[in-house]
């Protein structure tokens, strides 16, 4: 008996472009975090998040910081 291994899988028709391959890529790049300056001290944070630097998040202090406990 005469047992034959066939493998079945997908096999393009036509080869893919460069244009149109990068052209579906287009959605996968890389995008910076956006980015606000600290009201209070100029540091560059995340929006919508307590600075690390000074403790502050809408003009009141909510962390203490030690630094400025010290001072």
């Amino acid at each position: 008996m005469l047992t034959l291994n066939i493998q079945l899988f997908a096999v393009p028709f036509h080869r893919v472009s460069k244009t149109r391959k990068r052209m579906r890529r287009s959605h996968n790049a890389l995008t910076a975090p956006g980015t606000n300056r600290c009201p209070n001290c100029g540091e560059m944070i995340k929006p919508h998040r307590v600075c690390k630097k000074c403790g502050y998040y809408k003009g009141r202090e909510v962390v203490a910081n030690t630094k400025n406990a010290e001072e």
